[in-house]
C-alpha cells in the first residue's frame, strides 16, 4: 500500500471469530471455554446458595450457550478441545449442592442436560 507496510499477524478478529494462519478451531474453543468459565466463576461468587432452582436457570441462560455454540458451529475435532469444553460443563453441574458426589452422567441426567458430544450429534441430525 504505497510506502506503508502492513504488519503480519498470527491471528485477526473478524466479527467475533478469530481467524489464524492455521485456520483451526482450537483457538475458538479456548475462547468459548474461557468466556463460559468466567461466567461460571462470577455465578459461583455471587450466589449465596447452590440450590438447583438457582444454578440451573443461570447455567442454562449464561454458560451453556457459549459451550453449545462452540460445539455446533465449530465442531471441535481435537480431543483437547472437547475435553476443555466438557471440563467447563462438568464444573457447572458440580455447582449444584444436592448432586455433589454423583457421577457426571448421573448429574447430567438429573438436570436434564446432555453431554456436548450428544448435543453436537443432535444438531447434526436436525440439520440433515
Amino acid at each position: 500500500m504505497g510506502d506503508e507496510r502492513l504488519e503480519s499477524s498470527p491471528a485477526e478478529r473478524d466479527p467475533g471469530v478469530w481467524v489464524g494462519g492455521k485456520l483451526n478451531m482450537s483457538q475458538q474453543c479456548a475462547l468459548a471455554a474461557r468466556r463460559a468459565s468466567r461466567i461460571l466463576r462470577c455465578t459461583k461468587h455471587s450466589i449465596a446458595s447452590s440450590l438447583r432452582q438457582e444454578i440451573v436457570p443461570i447455567n442454562t441462560a449464561l454458560v451453556q450457550p457459549h459451550l453449545e455454540y462452540c460445539v455446533q458451529f465449530w465442531a471441535p475435532q481435537y480431543k483437547k478441545d472437547i475435553k476443555l469444553l466438557e471440563c467447563v460443563r462438568r464444573r457447572a453441574t458440580k455447582m449444584v449442592k444436592d448432586l455433589k458426589g454423583k457421577a457426571d452422567e448421573e448429574r447430567l441426567r438429573s438436570l436434564g442436560f446432555f453431554s456436548l458430544e450428544k448435543r453436537r450429534l443432535r444438531g447434526d441430525l436436525i440439520k440433515s
